[in-house]
């Protein structure tokens, strides 16, 4: 026991079961712990647009492939397009299978809809922008706005850039090479100083959570959570445990693997807040670095899994809850429109609504003011979606380094195994 609560796991399970003590039993003084979860993700965030620019240069520049690179990016964006349709396809399925909102009577006129204002600008961005503005807003103002602004794609495209340029210098790059790769060292370092401050953070945000909430924030609320929570146990268990054996390694030794990194992401309900250890981990399994580099950041956009469930699932429910009728053709608006809408969600506040009404913004016939009934339960949502967005990256940056043989196999075994490994140089 002693050497578990010595692990940061053990700690953090530890934070999470003072966190629910202290929101039961001092509510008001468990709310002002709350700067502590939002103080550790933002030291976590300052980091990351760093990590992915020495990442991926380093692993584009020290492939001396850039064939290979592209290669490895054609097939991540392919394989996020293929396991986010058949997510999406989840959520329709299960919201007609078990109807969540019908017998709900919801007359939308009822309703009030001044708790979306904050959300509707932002819908309305996303939804009228197109394809073409999607893309214009990958490229940053400048090099350095990229950085201050902690887009996560915008880095990514400067990085790729900056790493294609410095493997075509060859031997004139080895030296900003070089240093790259030791900022890397340096910021893994700071990083790693950093998740241990990870037990604060999580015993913040679940104290404030059950100050506030109560103890029933702990519980799933209603069938529409309840079956968003199957749905992604059946999507991480069934799909992605498939396509990790179809790869030759073990979901479940992924996930143990992983479960320091899960268990803060369960208390933030954010996976920003573990990209850099992610990524980290997944290099030291013996995932080549340009691999690891373009995907996680990547997926944080393009692979939203469980995200992708959530859209589908919640606009039908709204739907069934309002008693509005719809068809084959309107399914097919939804879940063509949710393929585009879910890839701007990452870095947008509010993104789980904000994304859900830009899709509706594309059904007229189911009544947007609906998003309210899922407001209320959004945050009990934003667990399973921010755990299963993360295992879905981790999986497919598994799968995407099997596929290309990007992966030692036989260190991934041994690490997943917990055996003695020593770390990467």
């Amino acid at each position: 026991m002693s050497r578990l609560f010595r692990s940061l796991f053990g700690q953090v399970v530890l934070a999470l079961i003072a966190g629910v003590v202290l929101g039961l039993l001092w509510p008001d003084k468990a709310v002002a712990l709350k700067p502590l979860g939002d103080g550790f993700i933002k030291l976590i965030k300052m980091l990351i647009p760093l990590i992915v620019f020495c990442v991926v240069v380093h692993g584009i520049a020290g492939t001396g492939d850039l064939r290979r690179v592209g290669r490895v990016g054609v097939k991540a964006l392919i394989y996020f397009e293929v396991v986010t349709t058949i997510a999406l396809a989840l959520g329709l399925g299960l919201a007609f299978l078990f109807e969540p909102g019908v017998g709900m009577n919801v007359d939308p006129s009822l309703l009030d809809g001044s708790a979306l204002n904050a959300y509707a600008s932002n819908a309305d961005k996303l939804a009228s922008g197109g394809f073409s503005d999607f893309i214009l807003k990958l490229i940053p103002t400048t090099a350095i706005s990229a950085f201050s602004s902690g887009d996560v794609l915008q880095v990514l495209l400067f990085s790729i850039v900056f790493g294609v340029a410095l493997s075509l210098l060859g031997e004139r790059g080895a030296r900003v090479a070089g240093l790259i790769e030791e900022l890397s060292l340096v910021l893994f370092k700071i990083m790693g100083l950093l998740i241990r401050l990870a037990p604060l953070g999580v015993l913040g945000a679940i104290a404030f959570t059950v100050g506030k909430y109560g103890i029933g924030s702990l519980k799933q609320l209603g069938m529409l959570v309840a079956l968003f929570y199957l749905a992604v146990f059946l999507f991480v268990a069934v799909v992605l445990g498939l396509i990790m054996r179809v790869s030759g390694f073990s979901l479940f030794k992924l996930l143990r693997y992983l479960r320091e990194e899960l268990a803060v992401v369960f208390a933030t309900t954010s996976s920003d807040s573990v990209l850099p250890q992610v990524m980290a981990k997944l290099k030291n399994m013996g995932i080549r670095d340009s691999t690891v580099g373009l995907v996680i950041p990547t997926g944080y956009s393009f692979n939203l899994d469980a995200f992708s469930i959530y859209i589908t699932l919640a606009a039908v429910f709204i739907a069934q809850a309002t008693n509005t009728p719809i068809g084959m053709a309107d399914l097919l608006t939804i879940l063509a429109i949710s393929l585009v809408t879910s890839k701007g969600a990452h870095g947008v506040p509010g993104s789980a609504i904000v994304v859900l009404a830009a899709t509706l913004h594309a059904v007229p016939a189911i009544p947007a003011i609906g998003l309210v009934l899922v407001l209320s339960v959004d945050w009990f949502m934003g667990i399973a979606r921010a755990l299963g967005n993360l295992i879905g990256n981790c999986v497919a940056t598994v799968a995407i380094a099997a596929w290309e043989g990007d992966i030692d196999r036989e260190r991934a075994r041994a690490v997943l195994n917990n055996e003695n490994v020593p770390p990467l140089a």
